[in-house]
C-alpha cells in the first residue's frame, strides 16, 4: 500500500512538472515580450522585428514539445529542437534583454532533450545568454566584458549546482523506475511460482493419497494373508485330518475342535487387521514369549516338533517391527507345514546391537530357490509377503535352500526401541 501510494504521488508529481515543461517556454516568451513593448531597452531593435522572431520561436516550441510531446524520446530531432531554440533565444537578447526570461528556458529544456555532454554545452550557451540578458544587452556586454564573465561565472555556478541535483534525481528516478521494473517481474515469477506450486501441491496431495490407498491395500492384502488365509488353511487341514479320522471318535473331536479354535483366532485377527491394532499375543506378552506360545501351538496342530531359542537380551521393539517378525514366523511355519514334510522345525530369535534377526530352519524337502516362485494358489504370497513385511521396516529377508536338504529363513529388521514411532 505504502510503496503503490509513494508511486502513485511520483506519477502524479511527473505528469505536473511535464505540464510545467510545456507551459514555461510561453511565459517567460510572453513576460519578454510584455517588457520589450512596455519597457524597450536602448538600442533596441524595432518592436515589428522582435515581435515577429518572439512569435516564430513560440511556433518552433509549439511544434516540437506542445503539438508532438511523443518525440521527446526522439534524441537527433530534439536536439534540433533545442539548438532552434538556442538561436531563437539569442536571437531575442540581442533585440531586447528583456528575453533572458525566455533564454532561462534553456536550462530546464537542456536534460530532458540532450544525451550526455550535449547537456554541458546547452547549459554554457544558456548561462552565457542569460548573463548578456542581466548585462543590459549585447551592446552593453561588449563595452563591460569582464563584467559579463563575471556573470556567465556566477550563472554556471548557480546552473551547475541546479543541474546536478536535477541529474541526481534523474539518475535517481531511472533508478527507481528499474527497480519497479524489476519488482513487477519478480510479482510476476512469484506469481507464476506460486501458481506452479499450487499445480505440485495438488499433484502431490494425489500421489500421496494414491499412494496411502495403495498401501493401504498392500497392508490389507498382508493382513488377510497372515491372518484369514492362513487361518483357514489350517482350518481345512484340520478338517481333512477330522475326515480321514471320523472313526476314530477321539482324534475326530480334536481335529474339529482345533478347526473351530483357528477359526475363532482367525476372526479376531481379521477384526484387529481392520482396525490396524497389533496381533492380540503381542498387547499381553513379549515377543520371544509370543514366539514359544506360536511354535507350541503349531507343533500340536501338525504333529511336527518346533523349537524356539532367543539369544542376546530381549528388549522391546518399536511395534511394527515387533509384528513384522511374528508374521515372518507365522508365514515360515506355515510354508512348512503345507510344503515341506519336515520332521523338524527350529525358530531362533537373536537381538544384537543394531538388528534383530530371525532365523527359522526346518529339514524338511527343500526347493530350489533360483526359480521363479510363483504366485501360491488361493491367492496367497507365501516369501513375496514376507519380504515385503520385512523390506517396509527396512530390513532384510535371506532364504536358503536347496532340493532334499530343508530350507533355513533369516529376517534381519532393525532394533528400533518400542518408543520410536
Amino acid at each position: 500500500m505504502t510503496c503503490n501510494g509513494g508511486h502513485d504521488r511520483l506519477t502524479s508529481w511527473r505528469e505536473r512538472e511535464a505540464s510545467l515543461y510545456r507551459v514555461f517556454p510561453f511565459g517567460g516568451l510572453a513576460l519578454g515580450t510584455l517588457l520589450a513593448l512596455v519597457a524597450p531597452a536602448p538600442h533596441h531593435v524595432g518592436a515589428l522585428p522582435t515581435l515577429a522572431v518572439a512569435v516564430a520561436a513560440g511556433c518552433w516550441v509549439a511544434w516540437f514539445v506542445t503539438l508532438h510531446p511523443a518525440w521527446q524520446d526522439r534524441r537527433k530531432l530534439m536536439a534540433v529542437y533545442y539548438a532552434g531554440l538556442l538561436t531563437f533565444a539569442a536571437a531575442l537578447v540581442a533585440a531586447s534583454p528583456w528575453y533572458g526570461f525566455f533564454a532561462w528556458i534553456g536550462y530546464i529544456h537542456a536534460f530532458p532533450v540532450l544525451p550526455g555532454r550535449w547537456r554541458v554545452a546547452g547549459v554554457v550557451t544558456t548561462a552565457s545568454l542569460v548573463a548578456t540578458s542581466q548585462g543590459g544587452g549585447l551592446s552593453v556586454v561588449v563595452s563591460h566584458l569582464p563584467l559579463w564573465l563575471v556573470l556567465v561565472l556566477f550563472n554556471l555556478v548557480v546552473a551547475g549546482s541546479v543541474s546536478w541535483f536535477a541529474l541526481v534525481a534523474e539518475q535517481e528516478d531511472s533508478k527507481r523506475k528499474r527497480l519497479v521494473a524489476e519488482l513487477g517481474e519478480a510479482n510476476h515469477q512469484l506469481t507464476e511460482t506460486v501458481r506452479e506450486n499450487a499445480g505440485l501441491h495438488a499433484q502431490l496431495l494425489t500421489q500421496a493419497r494414491e499412494a496411502g490407498v495403495l498401501d493401504e491395500r498392500q497392508r490389507m492384502a498382508r493382513e488377510i494373508h497372515d491372518t484369514l488365509a492362513q487361518g483357514l488353511t489350517g482350518i481345512i487341514t484340520q478338517l481333512e485330518a477330522a475326515e480321514q479320522g471320523r472313526d476314530r471318535s477321539a482324534d475326530w473331536r480334536r481335529h474339529v475342535d482345533n478347526a473351530l479354535a483357528l477359526a475363532r483366532e482367525s476372526l479376531t485377527e481379521a477384526r484387529r487387521s481392520v482396525q490396524a491394532v497389533r496381533p492380540e499375543p503381542l498387547e499381553t506378552a513379549r515377543l520371544p514369549d509370543v514366539l514359544v506360545e506360536l511354535g507350541g501351538r503349531w507343533s500340536a496342530l501338525n504333529g511336527v516338533r518346533a523349537d524356539v531359542a532367543t539369544t542376546g537380551t530381549p528388549r522391546p521393539l518399536h511395534p511394527e517391527v515387533e509384528v513384522t517378525l511374528l508374521r515372518a514366523a507365522q508365514e515360515a511355519l506355515s510354508n512348512v507345514a503345507r510344503h515341506a514334510a519336515a520332521s523338524r522345525v527350529g525358530l531362533t530369535l537373536s537381538y544384537m546391537a543394531d538388528v534383530v534377526t530371525l532365523d527359522v530352519r526346518d529339514d524338511g524337502t527343500g526347493f530350489d530357490v533360483t526359480a521363479t516362485v510363483p504366485r501360491e494358489p488361493g491367492g496367497g504370497y507365501g516369501l513375496t509377503a514376507m519380504r515385503q513385511r520385512v523390506t517396509r521396516v527396512g530390513g532384510e529377508l535371506a532364504v536358503e535352500s536347496e532340493p532334499g536338504t530343508g530350507t533355513a529363513i533369516s529376517a534381519s529388521v532393525p532394533a528400533l526401541p518400542g518408543g520410536a514411532g
